[in-house]
């Protein structure tokens, strides 16, 4: 049904604030619990040395984000439901399938994440807070079926709550001003190892499925507020992601070098787990700095499996044209993490292996994105020019290029 007279607002600049909020869905993928596992053994092993991967990642990042927006805006429709129109039918069921995967992956990182900040806040076992998160979870979901807006709101909330908590632990930790710099601008390797965290910090921060969740939401407010406000709609989303992504990149280069300046170096060998890291704050800098760390580990847990459900319903939608129950998804996304806590594998081992998994996968939403925002008649006088172009399979070719080493040297 097309919105009403009274559904399109008359004054795109008055307000270009409803326009705002999916970029802020997408940026809590970039600081999901498989975050804090990279980051916190980047810090731990390599010091500030890595700091610059979490720069070019979260630059990437904010590229991709950008162009899965235009794509919803420009064409109207998801990166999913192209895939599952232009695909050739024989291709459809596989490459929904590894993109489910790959939602489910992320899923595992997101939930064990919560379940983890239950048990350092509250001292639950992670099966208790397992069985918390689900609780929490479904609850919030339950918004996305009364108003999207308000579920953007919240969880928008949750990512600048993450970023407040860490200009607090920047405070505690004190990292070395020069060393921060000089990590994060100037590219360096040390070892296989270094490397390896390398993909995962790439996996951990350019997150497939928000990809796929980013246009989804793009194209719904395309529907709701009308395409005589496409142009708004553009000039707001440029700011949505800038903002967004600005603050996911702060919380993620100031995981790491809190970790560097805390846990390098430090008598504390084994502080690149988180479990461990949170043990070591307290001694270290203190009770408080603790508490907010799992805090903020708790709320990045919460809002990011929020969001990797939302992304496995669009993905599947998109494909193959199903919906099912946001509860039955949620039950069906969160098994495999109950089943981890129930083996009782090391956490942040699953966390840094299942972003090494991701960065697997970013091609596959990558490639198709840059091609369908390069098409003219696709993209309504918005395509790609060619410089964006030229960083979009500048970013292809890091991504595959740090897998296949990964992939020839294991």
């Amino acid at each position: 049904m097309p919105p009403t007279d009274t559904t399109i607002p008359r004054s795109p600049k008055r307000y270009r604030a409803l326009f705002l909020g999916p970029a802020f869905v997408a940026a809590i993928g970039y600081i999901d619990p498989g975050n804090y596992a990279t980051n916190i053994q980047a810090g731990a092993q390599y010091g500030y040395m890595l700091l610059w991967v979490v720069v070019w990642a979260n630059l990437m990042a904010a590229l991709i984000q950008l162009l899965s927006a235009k794509l919803g805006l420009a064409a109207g429709e998801s990166l999913a439901s192209m895939l599952g129109k232009r695909l050739p039918r024989w291709a459809v069921y596989p490459y929904w399938i590894q993109a489910e995967v790959l939602a489910m992956a992320t899923d595992v990182a997101e939930f064990i994440g919560a379940a983890l900040g239950f048990k350092l806040l509250f001292g639950f076992s992670l099966m208790e807070g397992a069985v918390i998160t689900a609780i929490i979870s479904w609850a919030v979901l339950s918004l996305e079926t009364r108003n999207l807006k308000t579920l953007q709101m919240v969880i928008g909330t949750m990512l600048l709550s993450v970023a407040f908590i860490y200009v607090i632990e920047l405070f505690y930790s004190h990292p070395h001003p020069a060393s921060v710099f000089e990590g994060a601008l100037i590219p360096g390797f040390s070892d296989h190892q270094s490397i390896f965290l390398a993909a995962g910090i790439l996996g951990a921060t350019v997150m497939p499925h928000v990809i796929y969740l980013h246009s989804a939401m793009s194209k719904a407010d395309l529907i709701k507020y009308g395409k005589i406000h496409r142009k708004a709609m553009f000039r707001s989303t440029k700011w949505d992601v800038a903002l967004a992504m600005t603050i996911a990149g702060f919380v993620n280069l100031s995981m790491l070098a809190m970790a560097a300046a805390v846990f390098y170096g430090a008598a504390a060998a084994d502080s690149g787990s988180i479990e461990n890291a949170y043990q070591t704050l307290t001694p270290l800098l203190g009770q408080l700095a603790a508490q907010i760390f799992g805090a903020s580990l708790l709320i990045a847990g919460l809002a990011s499996t929020i969001v990797g459900t939302l992304a496995g319903q669009e993905i599947m939608s998109g494909f193959v044209r199903f919906r099912i129950p946001l509860a039955l998804r949620r039950l069906i996304t969160m098994t495999p993490s109950f089943i981890i806590i129930a083996m009782g594998l090391n956490v942040t081992e699953v966390l840094v292996f299942s972003q090494v998994v991701l960065s697997f996968g970013i091609a596959l939403a990558l490639v198709p994105l840059i091609l369908f925002t390069s098409d003219r008649k696709l993209m309504r006088g918005y395509a790609n020019p060619t410089w964006v172009n030229w960083l979009g399979w500048t970013t292809v070719a890091i991504v595959v290029s740090l897998n296949g080493y990964l992939l020839f040297t294991s």
